[in-house]
């Protein structure tokens, strides 16, 4: 029987293509959530499995990494193994290892399970929107691509505040936990309506019949040389850096790994990473841009949450919802930027985007004692206005001058970076934290000396104020000098976080010259699609 003249064709297996479009989605915003809901959770992992703030990092930077190096695996693997099997595969690693970070009883049980959860979400955003394609029509595609976009674009903006709203009143727990029946319904849905288009079977009998087999030791290679450089940067400090023999012996495995990886991946037949792409002008400084754009936008639902948190007394909730405003805008951004960037050159919009995230984070170095929410909030909308300007036209930039063939590594590179990116960030940030609070610390205590005209003044005046409304019981010096302790604390940590928002300032002005060295590329027609 014939489809009525006008109606949207059904997608491999006879469903509708939305149902298709609406399971994908939800798996999709489910594994973006992950990026972002355990962020403002931080302080409670880090107390709870009683662990400093710069060891719970990890549960961040261990997801990107694992994440990252699946990336580059998941468009081979789809293609020789079948995406709906493949798509499956990841959802359910993903489900159980949430559940298993739910149940982590220390560190290094939720970072065993964090690495495995990131594991399954890498092949899931990129498998998502070749499924996609292959369900729609191309007329129809860019009403599903837009769709997955939503979810895309939601999740963040939701991420925190329910991740704040779990913590503060049911536990740490439960960002992950929530994962659990939202990911077994994704299953069942996934089971019931996906099936492989014949252009996808007929690739992987191809493959098979072709002998061609995944690059095993690039694969390796590559997560050898990511997975060390994380530990490096992230135990280097606690470590005392070469000091220690573990960074010496991760030191040694990234930079041999690395040394490996280059003449082995240019040289074989069907890499995991295409280097060649990086070697690209166009391609390289946009991978660049978006390693910078994913520092910054890790970096900053990471450590805004921890000040707040930690020197205003917020709560995860309120730390949340302080991000949420941004998120919004970057809603309407991403439906604005959409509008104009077959009009306007990629070049000046990441170049207007970074520096107008490049001030925000400049503003950031502005704060005190007495900074506002609406401070914050604000900050967070002038980043929502300028990340979208990058991450959009990053994309039509980066497809610039490659071969059709080469999409599929475009896409799971620049995706990548992304994660890479929001790892090193997290990372380097952390590290100039630690870092400048020693500094800081050195400098103020210079001035805490009993023969300082200025600190006799403060503790005579910090004494007489305790001596009339103090703790009648205790001694009035003891809690003057206990009151300037904290005070000089406080200020180290300010003068810390201001280093860390001026060098993440840096970061993002720096892809303002790397945006102008890009070509110019024809408007209107869109990038390839990529896998």
């Amino acid at each position: 029987m014939s489809a009525k003249a006008g109606a949207l064709p059904r997608a491999p297996g006879g469903h509708s293509p939305w149902a298709v479009a609406l399971v994908v989605a939800l798996a999709t915003f489910m594994e973006v959530l992950d990026t972002t809901i355990a962020n403002v959770a931080l302080r409670y992992i880090s107390g709870g499995l009683a662990v400093g703030p710069d060891e719970a990092a990890w549960v961040v930077t261990s997801y990107l990494v694992a994440n990252a190096i699946v990336l580059t695996a998941s468009s081979f693997l789809a293609k020789r193994y079948g995406r709906k099997a493949f798509f499956m595969w990841s959802v359910a690693l993903f489900t159980l290892s949430s559940v298993l970070c739910g149940f982590a009883w220390n560190l290094e049980s939720l970072l065993l399970f964090r690495v495995m959860q990131g594991l399954g979400g890498g092949g899931m955003a990129p498998l998502a929107q070749s499924i996609l394609a292959d369900s729609f029509p191309p007329q129809k595609r860019g009403q599903a691509f837009a769709l997955y976009g939503l979810a895309i674009v939601v999740a963040p903006v939701i991420g925190p505040t329910l991740g704040g709203w779990l913590s503060d009143n049911l536990s740490w727990h439960w960002c992950f936990l929530i994962n659990g029946p939202v990911g077994l319904i994704s299953l069942g849905l996934m089971h019931w309506l996906l099936q492989d288009s014949d252009e996808a079977v007929k690739e992987r009998r191809s493959l098979r019949a072709r002998g061609v087999r995944f690059d095993i030791v690039g694969f390796v290679l590559v997560a050898t040389f990511l997975g060390s450089l994380e530990v490096i940067l992230d135990e280097g400090q606690r470590k005392d850096w070469f000091g220690s023999n573990l960074i010496v012996v991760f030191a040694s495995l990234c930079a041999v790994s690395f040394l490996l990886m280059i003449p082995w991946e240019l040289n074989h037949r069907n890499p995991v990473v295409d280097l060649k792409l990086l070697f690209k002008r166009q391609f390289g400084a946009c991978f660049l841009v978006m390693m910078a754009t994913g520092a910054i936008l890790i970096a900053t639902t990471q450590f805004i949450p921890q000040i707040t948190q930690e020197y205003y007394g917020y709560t995860a909730t309120l730390s949340g919802l302080l991000l949420a405003p941004g998120g919004l805008v970057t809603v309407a951004m991403m439906l604005v930027v959409g509008q104009i960037s077959g009009k306007v050159q990629p070049k000046y919009l990441i170049a207007i985007g970074a520096t107008i995230v490049a001030l925000a984070m400049y503003r950031l170095t502005w704060i005190y004692g007495d900074t506002t929410f609406s401070f914050f909030a604000w900050v967070r909308v002038y980043i929502g206005i300028g990340l979208p300007l990058i991450f959009i036209s990053i994309t039509s930039a980066s497809y610039e001058g490659i071969d059709k063939s080469q999409t599929d590594q475009a896409s799971a590179l620049i995706n990548v970076a992304r994660n890479v990116g929001g790892s090193l960030g997290v990372s380097l940030a952390q590290n100039v934290l630690a870092y400048r609070q020693q500094f800081h610390q050195t400098r103020l205590v210079e001035g805490t000396i009993p023969s300082n005209p200025a600190y006799q003044d403060t503790l005579a005046r910090a004494t007489q104020y305790f001596s009339t409304y103090g703790d009648k019981g205790v001694d009035a010096q003891g809690q003057a000098i206990a009151w300037i302790g904290q005070e000089v604390a406080r200020q180290v940590a300010f003068w810390a976080y201001i280093d860390v928002f001026l060098v993440l300032a840096i970061v993002s002005a720096s892809a303002v010259p790397l945006a102008m060295t890009l070509s110019k590329v024809k408007l209107g027609g869109g990038a390839p699609a990529g896998h």
